[in-house]
């Protein structure tokens, strides 16, 4: 249990004196919670602004699977040890949908307005990813029909969100890519247990509220 804890809390870290724990917190996520995991590509050593991939347009350097590709996330721990000592410095990409959580996405500042608009309104969240450009929400796992017939009873969408459900992926905390750093906004409490998440209904009924109702513009990005 001690041990437990204290890869626990180096996960909630931002950053340690001999930078992050990146393998500490993907057996976190694989072991502890069930959430599966593969390692991120790397960034380019010669250009670290770019992707390491062989898309010279890349538009999430570093922050999404290469090799392997994505349907090789696991929550087997042996194989989550194996990839990052051997590749320690790999972002962290979590798998989205299946039993993992989904994820609504929005530009940063955008996000950052909402999330404040929510918490006015007393809306309960579960944990948020910031990496510099857009934020994540992490939702429960949902099916396309769901998420479809949710979208379609809305008058509007801001084009600004996007969706990260079964076959999507997002890079985890304390991942750095060559767009930055990312970490927790909303930070997951402290046990054993994988953390919860709110349904994808009250998330987007409560983003879309505040986007559009609030005054809070989100730039198509």
């Amino acid at each position: 249990m001690r041990e437990i804890l204290g890869r626990r809390r180096r996960l909630l870290s931002r950053r340690g004196d001999e930078g992050p724990d990146l393998i500490g917190a993907a057996l976190t996520f694989a072991s502890d919670w069930q959430w599966p995991v593969l390692p991120g590509v790397a960034v380019d050593p010669q250009d670290r602004s770019r992707c390491a991939c062989p898309d010279p347009e890349c538009t999430v350097p570093g922050a999404h699977p290469f090799d392997p590709g994505l349907l090789a996330a696991t929550t087997d721990a042996r194989m989550v040890r194996w990839w990052w000592g051997n590749r320690p410095t790999a972002p962290i990409v979590l798998a989205t949908g299946g039993n993992a959580p989904c994820a609504v996405s929005l530009p940063a500042a955008a996000a950052a307005r909402a999330l404040g608009a929510l918490d006015r309104r007393g809306m309960r969240l579960g944990p948020v990813v910031a990496a510099p450009a857009r934020w994540s929400i992490l939702v429960r796992p949902y099916s396309m029909e769901q998420l479809g017939e949710l979208l379609y009873a809305k008058d509007f969408v801001p084009g600004s969100l996007r969706f990260h459900g079964e076959g999507g992926y997002i890079a985890l905390p304390p991942s750095r890519t060559a767009q930055g750093e990312i970490h927790w906004e909303r930070a997951p409490l402290p046990g054993s247990a994988s953390p919860w998440v709110p349904d994808v209904e009250a998330v987007v009924d409560a983003v879309v509220h505040a986007l559009t109702r609030t005054g809070v513009n989100a730039p198509e990005l």
